[in-house]
Parts: structure tokens; C-alpha cells; sequence
């Protein structure tokens, strides 16, 4: 009794070609792609779950090329979308920078800079660096990661292997993530915006009133603390905005 192997080729060709997206968009997926995860971890982690996915979705992928050009024009196909899909969903939680640096910049401390671990270790404005981790933190806490792997999944409803690519699309998608990350972010700053205006409103027309008396260096450190009481009230309020805005994005991705 012979045992035929002749359907190994076509089987790790579709498990390669589920993996080039479902790695690709994992490299760049918040809380499970962050850069503080080692390098193997990740590989590790992609590598089963599209062992778990291939069972789904194998007859998804269009049967195996006879030639080595189809081969590698599917396999890049596959890649740029999970690039792209990635790299769009990386673009809204960076809505925590812009609520942090308008928090920093309103409370006096735009020049307190550390790395952010979310951003591969780029100087940021500390309270953009605290909200960046603190979202990951939440990500985790809320189970956001679930929906996450699923919409990797749903994915490929929306997206098929066999579906052209439609750049312009993409590019339309990425430049509506940008307006809806930067809009986020002062949705969840928007209390300390006001505050800024009062208080500086408030600061000059005391300089005004009391020449002599240097306003903004005695009222730093009330505004410091301030702002910083508005943030430990408000956190939760802020967070909310920023966990909606994630999970709606990846609802996109489930059509």
C-alpha cells in the first residue's frame, strides 16, 4: 500500500499564502504587534494561528499556480493587503498621541518628553505615551484582541485572494483613518482645551490688571496640578472614546 504526498505542494502554498496576511497584519496590529513583544513570540504566535484559520479558510485561496510568477504575484497580493489593512488600523490609535500632546501642550508640559514603547521607543509627550500604553493595557483588559482575530478573519470576506487590488480604495480609507484619528484625539482632549482657554483667558486678564506680578510663573504649577486632577477625573471618559474608535474601525473589516 502506497501513500500519495502529491497533496503537500498545493497545501503549503495555502498555508503560506494565509500566512503572508495574517503575519503582515499582525506585525503592525496594536497590543498584538507591539514591538515590545519579542520578535519570536509574534512569529510563533502568527505561525498558529493561521494553523488554526487554515482549516476555515483554505478554500478561500485560489488553488496553486502552475507557474512560479502566479505564485509569487498571489503570495504579494496577499502581502500588501495585510500591510495595508495593518498599517490602516495602526493609524487610529494614534489618536492617543494627539490626545496626549494637546494635554501637554494645555497643561505646561509639551517639553516632557520619554519613548514611547507603543511607537518603537520615539520620543513623545509623556502623557501621549502614558494614554498609548494605558489603550494597550485596555485593549487586553476589554478582550478588544478577540475582535481583532476575528476580523482578521472576516477579512477575507471583504477582501478576497482572488480580488484585485484597489489601491485608490485604500488610499481614500487611509486618509478618512487619519481625519477620524486626529478628530478622536481632541474629542478626548477636548475638556482640557477648554481648560486652556479659560485659564490662560483668565491669566492675561490678571496680567493686565497687576503688571507688576509675573502671572504665568506663579500660576505654572496650579495649572500643572490642574491638569493633572482633570486627567486622573476624565481617564476613564477618554479611554472610552479611544476603545470605540478602535472597535469601530475593525468592524469595517467584518463588512
Amino acid at each position: 500500500m502506497s501513500v500519495g504526498l502529491d497533496w503537500l505542494p498545493a497545501t503549503a502554498f495555502t498555508y503560506l499564502v494565509l500566512f503572508a496576511r495574517v503575519a503582515s497584519i499582525l506585525m503592525l496590529m496594536p497590543a498584538l504587534g507591539e514591538q515590545t513583544i519579542p520578535a519570536r513570540m509574534r512569529l510563533s504566535f502568527a505561525l498558529m494561528f493561521t494553523l488554526v484559520l487554515f482549516p476555515l479558510l483554505g478554500e478561500v485561496v485560489p488553488p496553486m499556480p502552475a507557474d512560479l510568477p502566479g505564485m509569487l504575484g498571489l503570495l504579494f497580493h496577499e502581502l500588501a493587503i495585510g500591510l495595508i489593512l495593518g498599517a490602516i488600523v495602526r493609524i487610529t490609535v494614534m489618536a492617543a498621541q494627539v490626545a496626549g500632546s494637546i494635554v501637554a501642550f494645555q497643561t505646561g508640559l509639551s517639553g516632557a518628553l520619554t519613548a514611547d514603547p507603543t511607537q518603537a521607543g520615539i520620543q513623545g509627550a509623556v502623557f501621549g505615551s502614558f494614554l498609548s500604553f494605558l489603550g494597550v493595557a485596555l485593549i487586553f483588559a476589554t478582550d478588544l484582541h478577540h475582535v481583532a482575530l476575528a476580523a482578521i478573519y472576516d477579512s477575507y470576506m471583504v477582501f478576497g485572494p482572488s480580488d484585485p487590488l484597489m489601491f485608490e480604495d485604500a488610499m481614500q480609507l487611509a486618509i478618512r483613518t487619519v481625519a477620524t484619528a486626529f478628530t478622536v484625539g481632541v474629542q478626548m482632549s477636548a475638556p482640557f482645551i477648554v481648560f486652556g482657554l479659560v485659564f490662560n483667558l483668565g491669566a492675561g486678564i490678571l496680567a493686565r490688571l497687576m503688571p507688576q506680578l509675573q502671572v504665568y510663573f506663579i500660576l505654572m504649577p496650579a495649572n500643572i496640578m490642574v491638569g493633572l486632577l482633570l486627567l486622573a477625573i476624565l481617564v476613564a471618559m477618554m479611554m472610552g472614546w479611544y476603545l470605540t474608535a478602535f472597535e469601530n474601525h475593525l468592524a469595517m473589516w467584518r463588512g
